[in-house]
């Protein structure tokens, strides 16, 4: 397998952020990212400095966590906590946002959306201002991206594989070690 696009590079990191997920129920992680540089990433959890759903469970209300604030919330949130603006960005993340991130996602001016897994909201009459959102928004693009099996597999390899191999003979110490690290202190 040969070296993965931007858009693929993006949403494995936004599969790992969602490994940060204090919901048991989904976890969810978003990443935003301007220029190829990211610039917020988030995963869906209770208010921070709140008890979390896997510690005290779920706050239900018609089928949905209502103490679990969403990962693309968050990653605003984040970005907008230490003043880095996000107009003109694009979004990843692992879910399809749902209504309410859609507007949130609009609203801040985000112009592209790729996520990994369709959203199912088992609401018709929901789903049906969603779809209406989705179209108002005017993102430049909004579109699954699915990360391959292989594509995983290539990942969990090269995280368990040595990063560097030495290429010269390790030098020998004196033993008499007075500094740690690189640079003898003044």
């Amino acid at each position: 397998m040969g070296r993965s696009s931007w858009d693929e590079y993006f949403m494995d990191i936004a599969l790992v952020v969602a490994t940060r997920s204090t919901c048991p129920r989904k976890h969810v992680g978003s990443v935003i990212v301007r220029d190829k540089t990211i610039l917020s990433t988030g995963y869906n959890g209770s208010i921070r400095g709140l008890p979390h759903c896997d510690d005290i469970g779920h706050d239900l209300e018609g089928g949905h966590c209502v103490a679990t604030i969403h990962a693309e919330a968050n990653a605003i949130a984040q970005a907008a906590r230490h003043g880095v603006p996000v107009k003109g960005a694009t979004l990843y993340v692992t879910l399809e946002p749902c209504y309410v991130c859609v507007k949130l996602l609009a609203t801040a001016q985000i112009e592209a959306v790729f996520f990994e897994l369709p959203y199912e909201s088992r609401d018709e009459l929901r789903d049906t201002y969603w779809k209406e959102a989705v179209a108002e928004a005017g993102f430049r693009e909004y579109r699954q991206l699915t990360v391959s099996p292989e594509a995983l597999e290539a990942i969990l390899r090269s995280l368990t594989a040595p990063t560097s191999t030495r290429r010269l003979p390790a030098t020998k110490g004196t033993g008499e070690s007075r500094f740690i690290g690189a640079v003898e202190p003044d």
